[in-house]
């Protein structure tokens, strides 16, 4: 494993608070101007589906909330956790907003609705998966912060393991939806997930090293990469083809085939594979 140590001038830059625990990234008063009319019409959406016996909570996540989306290209991505399991009626409600959102707002590429209970995002099983998810990823936009009912969290092994020590077994998935895809429509689709994932793993494989969390997908390559130079070129490859992902690129093969199976490896020899949930 090739790694060198980092400056410790950059603590500041870490996303972290003065006790080291990770600070939630995103904010309602960082949401650009151009997105603050579908924001707005998310909330009042969700609260004229969901009366205060079914929703507990809502959240924005990804690129809106933290300041960084761009008009006509990045997505509205919404998380809504119920007092109950989602129904079948409840997912076909979040499908109707999603595309009542995407038609009447232009300046968002697509709207994201996920669906789960508060008292999945609470269990132990998803302490480091939901938990994390809400407590540091996500912005209150109604109701009660679930993130007061989880501990602090700080970027150590355990959190590396938890949240992302599972690519091995999602390697072999991709494969088969890569063999099965015919459109360009899949193909980008898996492009995008497939290519996120892996620069996300591979900054969670050096986040403890480094000390703190980001998001930024480039500057998670580029972190990456400092501990493992000899990856370096390939990661940001990666993070390029997650950043705009086409159908028809020459990363995913290396993903699929080389880099993917030497981060599984390198990622359960440093940290671990997760616990049963």
């Amino acid at each position: 494993m090739a790694e060198r140590e980092v400056d410790e001038r950059e603590v500041d830059e870490r996303g972290v608070d003065g006790t080291g625990a990770i600070v939630r990234e995103g904010a309602l008063d960082r949401v650009g101007a151009a997105f603050a009319p579908v924001v707005e019409a998310t909330r009042a959406r969700l609260a004229a589906t969901f009366d205060a016996d079914r929703l507990h909570s809502a959240y924005l996540y990804g690129s809106i909330p933290r300041g960084t989306a761009v008009p006509g290209t990045s997505d509205l991505d919404v998380l809504v956790a119920l007092r109950a399991e989602p129904s079948a009626t409840d997912r076909a409600e979040v499908r109707t907003i999603e595309s009542e959102l995407d038609d009447a707002f232009p300046e968002i590429d697509g709207a994201g609705i996920l669906l789960s209970s508060m008292t999945s995002l609470l269990s132990d099983g998803e302490r480091y998966d939901g938990g994390f998810f809400v407590a540091c990823l996500c912005t209150p936009l109604l109701g009660q912060d679930l993130a007061e009912l989880l501990p602090r969290y700080r970027p150590d092994s355990v959190l590396a393991r938890e949240t992302n020590g599972d690519l091995g077994s999602l390697l072999p998935r991709w494969r088969d939806r890569n063999a099965a895809a015919t459109t360009d429509a899949e193909r980008r689709s898996l492009v995008r997930g497939v290519t996120r994932r892996v620069v996300r793993t591979g900054f969670t494989l050096v986040m403890p090293r480094w000390g703190g969390w980001t998001s930024d997908l480039t500057r998670s390559a580029d972190i990456f990469g400092r501990y493992y130079p000899d990856q370096a070129e390939r990661m940001r490859a990666v993070a390029e083809a997650a950043s705009a992902p086409t159908a028809n690129t020459d990363v995913l093969p290396m993903v699929l085939d080389d880099l993917g199976p030497w981060l599984a490896e390198e990622y359960a020899a440093v940290h671990g594979v997760p616990g049963p949930r």
